[in-house]
């Protein structure tokens, strides 16, 4: 069956593949012969036991995520993530950020309840417009962790190469990139993500997080719910998950892995950044907002000379079938969030609506 569907180029909630949408909608009021939906049955029910276990396997394969790292599903989203990084790992009370925007301005500004924040590098001097130098960071000895936002979907900007982190445990948000290249886990102490961007529907964060990371002395104003051992010790079962969520991003890693997995959506996310890119670059009225060398596959920039014809592009842009071209309140302008679920036609037709645009207005 076809459907009118738009091309979404929102940064989250955002598109998934269609047919991992096909499938969850054949299997929405029986799921497999179980006589119910998945919201519908109990998260300790031998059915979604597999839904779970599944998941978490498919994921490790993807990511070969090593045999030390537990997998967790954790409700809340990123804002939750922000707090319990430090309430986590801030053994001595000092935690290192790199400040790159506005998703690592709001992790810096929850870290500060709970710790010492040392910035370890920013690039507010230049509206956060590229990543900078982690080459030599200056992290103090008692420092806990470096934490950095891989891919910030404000502002448009990505690391293709990870900080020097002089010994220290790596964290890194990669909400919007998760899933997009391949990644080496083991480079990392903690990984999380939220899903609502490149995977699943919105309400849970993926974790990725070392064993020796898991602490049994947390302070005892850390409530149960969260802690990391908590989860890691209940296979996130502790309470009722996120079971739907779970169901859906569990589809989406299995869509990958027949896909040709992370190598075959890196190939394809270049391909399709190029495109918007490349126009972007000998256009005489549209303008990227990110320095070349750290522009994101995922999440794209872009203005035209005045906040007014930022706003006319984008109501011409909805018009015209497009959807959520709008960027972000803090920093205005024009984003295309262009997700692995985002097709090259999708791309290729805005594209050809931006140059229509142009034509027409420069």
């Amino acid at each position: 069956m076809k459907y009118n569907r738009t091309y979404n180029f929102s940064a989250g909630p955002a598109m998934m593949p269609e047919p991992v949408l096909e499938e969850i909608a054949a299997e929405m009021l029986n799921y497999r012969g179980s006589g119910m939906c998945v919201m519908e049955m109990s998260h300790r029910s031998k059915v979604f036991q597999q839904i779970r276990d599944e998941a978490e396997a498919d994921l490790r394969r993807l990511m070969s995520i090593p045999d030390n790292y537990k997998v967790l599903f954790v409700q809340g989203g990123g804002t939750v993530q922000f707090a319990m990084v430090p309430m986590n790992l801030m053994k001595n009370g000092v935690g290192c950020y790199v400040e790159t925007g506005a998703w690592s301005k709001k992790a810096i500004a929850e870290a500060k309840k709970y710790g010492e924040v040392k910035i370890a590098a920013s690039s507010a001097d230049k509206n956060f417009s590229y990543i900078p130098d982690c080459s030599d960071l200056d992290i103090p000895g008692n420092a806990d962790y470096v934490y950095i936002c891989e891919n910030e979907t404000i502002n448009g900007t990505t690391y293709f190469k990870l900080p020097d982190t002089k010994g220290k445990i790596l964290v890194s948000d990669q909400s919007s990139m998760f899933l997009s290249r391949p990644c080496d886990v083991s480079k990392y102490g903690l990984i999380w993500a939220g899903v609502q961007k490149n995977v699943g529907p919105a309400g849970m964060a993926v974790v990725i997080i070392r064993e020796d990371l898991l602490r049994d002395d947390l302070p005892k104003f850390v409530p149960t719910y969260m802690s990391y051992k908590t989860h890691a010790d209940n296979d996130s079962l502790y309470n009722t998950p996120n079971c739907w969520a779970i169901y859906c991003c569990g589809k989406v890693f299995k869509y990958l892995l027949d896909n040709g997995g992370l190598e075959a959506m890196n190939r394809r996310n270049q391909e399709k950044a190029a495109i918007l890119y490349d126009f972007l670059d000998r256009s005489r009225l549209f303008t990227g907002a990110v320095a070349k060398e750290d522009r994101s596959l995922m999440n794209v920039p872009f203005v035209t000379p005045s906040k007014e014809q930022d706003a006319e592009v984008v109501a011409a842009s909805k018009a015209a079938g497009f959807d959520n071209l709008k960027g972000h309140k803090s920093v205005g302008g024009l984003r295309a969030s262009i997700y692995n679920a985002m097709p090259k036609e999708g791309v290729e037709a805005l594209v050809e609506f931006l140059k229509k645009y142009e034509a027409e207005h420069a």
